[in-house]
Parts: C-alpha cells; structure tokens; sequence
C-alpha cells in the first residue's frame, strides 16, 4: 500500500497573487465596459413653448405670429471632431424680436444669445395670396468648431390670403437646407392684411384638415353599419311576418 502524502499548502505569496486577483477582476471588466460602452444619445427637448411675436408699424401690429419654434441643426462638433445633430427649442422669455413691413414683403427676426432665426414673407399683389419665402439661421453654440449659417429664399410654405391668417396647430417641418430644418407647433401667422391689432379669420393647414376629417369618416362609418344592420333586421322580421301568414 502506497502511503498518502499530506497536502502541502500554497506558498504565501501565490496565495496573495490569486486574492488579488479574485478582488481586481470585477473592478477591471467594470472598467473595460466603462470604455467600450458608446455614450447614450442625448434625449430630445420638450414640446417648445409658444411665443407671440408681433411687428408693428406707427404703433400698430403690421406683423402676427404665435407659435412654438424647434431648430433642428447639423453642425461639426469641437469636442467629438464629427457630425452631429442636436434639437433646440426657442424660448420666448428669453428671445428679442423685431422686423420690418412692406407692401408686398414682410420679415421677423428673432435672436436668443448667439442664435438669430428670420423669417422672409412675400405677398403676391395680383392674387392677394402669400407664403414665406424665406429662412435664415445663424447659429454660435459653445461646442460649434465654426458658426453655423444657412439661408433659403425660394421656398414656398405658410401659404395663405390676404387678411387671412395662416394656422397650424399640428406639428409642421419646414425644410431649410441639408443642416436646417425648423419645426413649428401651434402655428399661427398673419404677415400681411393685419386689422384692429386683431388675428384674421384662420385658414387651416392640411394637417389640421385631415385630423379633423378623421372623426367625420368615422362617424360616417359607424352611422353607415347602424343603417346596414337596421335595415337587415327589418328584412328579417319581414320575412318571419310573411311565413306566419302563410301557415
């Protein structure tokens, strides 16, 4: 018989190599997916809060606008070297206007800090019908490696008449250019034909239009299955009533 020898135990040191061990591993797989990990996307602002922006003339409002504004803004980033897109809501509290009235132009221009945003609207005198014409945005934020600036004047939303406003309440996106677009809530707007300080009577976008026909088809539906059942059970009982009559 082969005599069992004793266990020896493990040297001081190599047991205080693997309790090092068991004790960092946690904190070193903590660290590496601490750096791998991308950063989370920054969450989207709130709904923006709704302005009144007014341009007068001799004291009297030549200009109307109340609406919410969102400046959707592509820009190179100093801090991450890249690309990158950012949501900013306009702050009425904080935001300084001002602006001009001609026979057949009109513009708004509001600045907040570095940020200045102008509106361009343009009235057709034979049609009586205008439409904005124009954006401009100049932008200086912190992280900007140089000043963001883009202006359109061919383009053709707000369409409305003369002594009409324009309304939107509906989430609308005006498309400014490949870094720009502006995003517009409880829109309404009235650049030309302004009286007695007054908005004029409203002319809905086809968006309020369509959120609006929604309930009305509908309706129309449920009213059109309420007949077609109404109807099938008169020419049921109407049958019943004839073959009692025939026995």
């Amino acid at each position: 018989m082969i005599p069992r020898r004793p266990k020896q135990p493990l040297p001081a040191a190599l047991t205080f190599l693997l309790v090092l061990a068991v004790t960092l591993r946690p904190s070193l797989s903590s660290d590496a997916l601490a750096t791998t990990s991308p950063p989370a996307p920054p969450s989207p602002p709130s709904k923006p809060e709704r302005g009144d922006y007014n341009v007068t003339n001799n004291g009297t409002a030549c200009l109307m606008a109340r609406m919410g504004l969102q400046l959707n803004i592509t820009y190179l980033s100093r801090s991450q070297g890249k690309a990158v897109q950012e949501i900013i809501n306009i702050h009425p509290n904080l935001t300084k206007h001002s602006g001009s009235c001609e026979a057949e132009t009109a513009s708004l221009k509001l600045t907040e800090d570095n940020t200045n945003l102008t509106f361009i609207f343009s009235l057709n005198s034979t049609t009586n019908k205008y439409h904005l014409i124009g954006l401009e945005l100049s932008a200086k934020l912190s992280d900007m490696a140089q000043p963001l600036s883009v202006s359109n004047t061919s383009l053709d939303y707000l369409q409305g008449n003369l002594g009409y406003s324009y309304m939107c309440q509906q989430e609308l996106t005006l498309n400014v250019g490949q870094n720009f677009s502006l995003n517009t809530f409880q829109l309404q707007v009235q650049p030309f034909g302004v009286s007695g300080d007054q908005f004029g009577s409203a002319e809905d976008c086809e968006l309020d239009e369509d959120e609006m026909l929604i309930p009305i088809i509908v309706g129309a539906a449920l009213a059109g299955l309420v007949l077609i059942v109404l109807f099938a059970y008169l020419i049921g009982r109407k049958r019943s009533h004839a073959g009692y009559q025939t026995i």
